[in-house]
């Protein structure tokens, strides 16, 4: 295993954890609509410095690619807005549970049928048992 790539991708981990949490407060001071897009926007800004500075693509190549490939940005603000809405309501982690609980389901569906061009790993009952257990998971930290 690449501990640089795990460690960048924990990091990522602690900052999707922060990012709902700040989001959260946001959404309830201007709107959960407004925080998402405030939110979105500060991050856009913040890519677009880096990648004046730092970036060593062609940003105009995005023509040329296929439009469902842009839906990624889409999806973000699906999970941005979903994160200023329910944060609030019932908390960092047990949002944060039932996020993690969507992508594995997502990414387990993604790898078994090898979908966007992906390797194909098969569902075997592993996977299965681990998505139960963090089903079980879920109910435990949204039972009061």
């Amino acid at each position: 295993m690449n501990w640089l790539l795990a460690g960048l991708a924990m990091l990522g981990g602690v900052c999707v954890g922060l990012q709902a949490a700040i989001n959260g407060q946001l959404g309830k001071k201007i709107g959960s609509l407004e925080g998402a897009f405030v939110s979105f926007a500060v991050g856009t800004l913040a890519l677009l410095l880096v990648m004046i500075f730092f970036g060593k693509g062609n940003v105009l190549s995005v023509m040329n690619l296929p439009r469902w490939q842009l839906t990624g940005g889409l999806l973000g603000a699906v999970y941005v807005v979903a994160s200023v809405l329910a944060v609030p309501k019932i908390g960092v982690a047990t949002t944060l549970m039932a996020v993690v609980s969507g992508q594995l389901l997502m990414s387990a569906i993604i790898d078994h049928y090898g979908l966007i061009s992906g390797q194909q790993i098969p569902f075997d009952w592993k996977r299965a048992l681990a998505l139960v257990l963090m089903a079980a998971a879920l109910y435990l930290f949204t039972k009061r």
